[in-house]
């Protein structure tokens, strides 16, 4: 999947020359936290966000140093705050250090660069113009399409049981030939060792997620590696 495919288009954005109130407003009344910063000819410059409006003099929570550490912060520092806190347009409070993707980028491309640049939003640039938007709300209506609105195929017991199997045997955390799996009248049953608790729950999604599966049992007990203590399963 690739960012053209989920991202929002047109680009709901804003001017460098418009007022924070602008931006502000625009951004209560589209229920959005961030805008682009476009120039007329399509071109990007910034990103404002509610982030943007955190420090601000007019609600007395613009940044307070003690003399000493305000001794050791440069003066063009404590400008660039004055500015940020008291500017009247967007162009004065933007970020301009803004993280871009192609439409042809992969999500998962998209996605560590969010979580990389620790950004909310990422706009979709072609030939130097913003043609769209890939945000967190984009990515879970892209999830919410993507997952399974239940299967109709009749699977017998033993077709499920061997697509679990298999699922198990293409995770590294679950082992080879650990976890032993039944089925009946679609419960699954899984028995076994795991040499971490946390590859419980794994188990168990990786039984879930098959098409069929009604409910999942388990009988998991958990060897301790080091000193080989056994933790039975839960009751």
């Amino acid at each position: 999947m690739q960012a053209s495919s989920i991202m929002t288009s047109p680009v709901i954005g804003v001017e460098p020359s418009a007022s924070i109130a602008d931006a502000a407003g625009l951004m209560l009344s589209r229920k959005i936290s961030g805008l682009p910063v476009i120039r007329s000819d399509g071109v990007l410059v910034g990103i404002v966000s509610e982030g943007d409006f955190l420090r601000r003099s007019e609600l007395g929570t613009k940044r307070k140093r003690s003399r000493w550490l305000e001794f050791l912060v440069s003066p063009g520092r404590v400008a660039e705050e004055y500015v940020h806190a008291n500017g009247r347009r967007v162009d004065e409070v933007m970020s301009e250090q803004v993280v871009t993707t192609s439409p042809e980028s992969a999500l998962e491309d998209v996605v560590e660069l969010m979580t990389r640049h620790q950004v909310k939003r990422i706009p979709v640039v072609e030939g130097g113009k913003v043609i769209g938007i890939v945000t967190r709300s984009d990515l879970l209506r892209a999830l919410l399409r993507s997952l399974p609105k239940g299967d109709s195929t009749v699977a017998t017991d033993e077709q499920i049981r061997q697509k679990i199997v298999a699922e198990l045997a293409a995770q590294p955390w679950a082992g080879t030939d650990m976890i032993h799996v039944r089925v009946d009248k679609g419960i699954a049953e899984l028995n076994g060792a795991i040499l971490d608790e946390r590859e419980r729950q794994a188990a168990l999604v990786a039984a879930e997620n098959v098409a069929g599966v009604k409910s999942v049992t388990d009988h998991l007990y958990w060897v301790e590696p080091l000193s080989g203590i056994v933790v039975d399963p839960p009751a």
